[in-house]
């Protein structure tokens, strides 16, 4: 079994980071840093398919698990991420249970689900289907996004289908979808998180947590909380950051 499956199904801390600059150098640098998985962003960024398909490429070949995060829960969008090579997918806005099986079924070929069969990157360019459709049986990793407050309120219910190795919290669109987006501090955001909590208690699915801000300790906090799946910040965020920072000490200085 793949190491991320592994983790998930045993609900074992891993930590990984999200993509958003299409180029394959941040990819690999990004990859030897260490984290389990990365994250290729396709639903906010400006990355094509064919860089796409290129960032899998980098950063499977450095030895972790690439993962996009598809711009919706569009059976043709999953379908051209694993044949790319990607070893699972995050599907944004995944409210209900009904929204969860169609992910499941778009990752999953027959007779398990309805993905369309083509040979790709991902199935040896014709030389491995077998094999691949074997581990895309028993290996490939499929998240749920959960970032509105309908998801929040059907979350029970939609890690009950089978096929759904974990759940992620998109902190920004959850603030949305209550009205207050960007304010994590409101009650009504600080209820629905308190809710969240209660189901990672009684569910054995692993549970994620986009903390964007590049400041490790909010990581802990979340680990505190019991998530184990934990997105830590954007490729940009780390740069942008960095440069900020030497600067201001630089100008201290003066």
């Amino acid at each position: 079994m793949g190491k991320l499956k592994d983790k998930l199904r045993k609900k074992q801390l891993s930590v990984g980071s999200w993509m958003s600059l299409g180029h394959p150098a941040i990819a690999e640098i990004m990859a030897k840093a260490g984290f389990d998985w990365l994250v290729i962003d396709m639903e906010h960024s400006a990355i094509s398919d064919d860089q796409c398909q290129e960032l899998i490429r980098v950063v499977d070949l450095c030895g972790i698990s690439p993962i996009v995060r598809v711009g919706a829960n569009d059976s043709l969008l999953i379908k051209r991420a694993m044949d790319a090579g990607s070893h699972g997918v995050i599907v944004p806005m995944v409210n209900s249970r009904e929204d969860a099986e169609k992910v499941v079924s778009a990752v999953k070929y027959p007779p398990y689900g309805t993905r369309g069969v083509g040979l790709s990157r991902a199935q040896g360019y014709g030389t491995s289907f077998n094999e691949y459709k074997k581990w895309v049986e028993e290996e490939s990793v499929i998240i749920v996004q959960i970032e509105h407050i309908h998801a929040i309120e059907n979350l029970k219910q939609i890690l009950t289908v089978q096929g759904i190795d974990a759940f992620i919290i998109g902190p920004y669109d959850l603030s949305g979808s209550l009205g207050i987006p960007g304010n994590f501090e409101d009650k009504k955001m600080l209820n629905a998180l308190e809710e969240v909590k209660r189901v990672i208690s009684e569910t054995n699915i692993s549970a994620g947590y986009h903390v964007v801000p590049p400041q490790p300790e909010l990581v802990q906090e979340k680990i505190k909380e019991g998530y184990t799946f934990i997105a830590y910040s954007v490729d940009f965020l780390f740069l942008g950051e960095s440069c900020r920072n030497g600067l201001m000490e630089i100008q201290g200085l003066k």
